[in-house]
């Protein structure tokens, strides 16, 4: 990882699904020029991959916060991780 590209694996929970949570992460995230998916899991949460610049990461992270209309975000827990683990472009998969 380069010292101006990262990457995080992230968790988020409260009201994240059944909201249009996914669609809402691809398109900030295409704006913002990331790679990576975003999925729902069985307990409720969204887990999402994020990789690119630094700046554009952390702008992310802090979107996750407020999510899209209807959402009601508990909890935005991140750890780093790898960005050769991001797909080209940004994807919904399924958990």
């Amino acid at each position: 990882m380069t010292k101006d590209r990262r990457a995080a694996l992230v968790r988020i929970t409260g009201r994240v699904q059944g909201v249009c949570f996914r669609d809402w992460t691809r398109e900030e995230a295409e704006k913002l020029g990331l790679d990576g998916w975003v999925r729902n899991e069985s307990d409720g949460s969204v887990t999402a991959l994020i990789a690119g610049p630094d700046g554009a990461v952390s702008r992310m992270l802090d979107h996750f916060w407020k999510g899209p209309p209807g959402a009601s975000v508990a909890d935005v827990a991140s750890e780093e991780a790898s960005s050769a683990e991001a797909p080209a472009g940004f994807r919904i998969t399924r958990g």
